[in-house]
């Protein structure tokens, strides 16, 4: 039915960000503890990880919006990359750290610049030392580059079999525009550019592929500097998952009782 028949419609946007998915994950984990259970935290970024494991403390990051806004338009106005030049120049550490293309955390780290007169990347070294409030096992699955690179491109392939641009395009027509950080995610902002009349639609599937292929290897490359990560090769086990499982529950105090 039209919308007017049904109520008064409204689009309410709430942003995401690294604060709000740790006080998720902490809720969630507190649910799965008083169940009788040991959680397992599965994918996402590094950062995000690094949150919720290491109990990372953002209470100390203020706002400025008028700045944070003048920033946004700097990036509209001369680009990312001059932004991100800015950036370099303030915080060389975190200039190095964040990816050219990332605005969102470009902005933040040029805010606490501004508020507070020290790096960022001075900041995340002192809570990257704190130690973890859990006894965790910290595993990585890892395969051989090419093999890796031909799983993404055909993911890429199954996602737009399932559907992506019609549930990118259903977004849009919602008023979800490029400027909120939920249509800044793989796919999501290469086929809102393709709607939007920027490129074609195989320029697009192209970019999502090579896009995520570089965010993966991105990945590799902090966890690689990761503190207690237990790697686990999936080549050395002949892709046999249930071998792999078996290695993983040693790791762990609570399986390795039992065997």
């Amino acid at each position: 039915p039209p919308r007017s028949t049904l109520f008064p419609y409204t689009t309410l946007f709430r942003s995401f960000h690294v604060v709000r998915f740790q006080q998720m994950a902490k809720d969630a984990m507190k649910q799965i503890y008083a169940n009788g259970h040991i959680p397992i935290l599965v994918g996402g970024t590094g950062f995000y990880i690094q949150a919720v494991l290491y109990d990372i403390d953002f209470t100390e990051n203020k706002s400025d919006p008028k700045y944070r806004r003048e920033l946004e338009q700097y990036a509209k106005d001369y680009g990312a990359a001059k932004l991100h030049d800015r950036l370099r120049e303030a915080d060389p550490k975190a200039g190095q750290e964040i990816h050219a293309n990332n605005v969102k955390r470009i902005i933040r780290a040029l805010e606490y610049y501004h508020l507070t007169g020290s790096r960022i990347s001075d900041h995340n070294e002192v809570q990257r030392a704190k130690e973890s409030p859990y006894e965790f096992r910290y595993f990585v699955l890892n395969d051989e580059r090419n093999r890796l690179y031909k799983r993404i491109d055909a993911r890429v392939d199954q996602m737009m079999e399932d559907g992506l641009l019609a549930e990118v395009r259903d977004l849009k027509n919602r008023g979800y525009t490029k400027e909120l950080v939920s249509m800044q995610g793989l796919g999501y902002k290469e086929l809102l550019a393709y709607l939007e009349g920027e490129i074609t639609l195989e320029e697009a599937v192209y970019r999502i592929k090579r896009d995520t292929r570089h965010f993966a290897k991105r990945q590799i490359t902090w966890f690689k500097r990761e503190r207690d990560v237990i790697w686990i090769d999936k080549n050395e086990y002949g892709y046999n998952e249930d071998a792999i499982l078996e290695t993983m529950k040693k790791q762990i105090p609570f399986f390795h009782s039992e065997v």
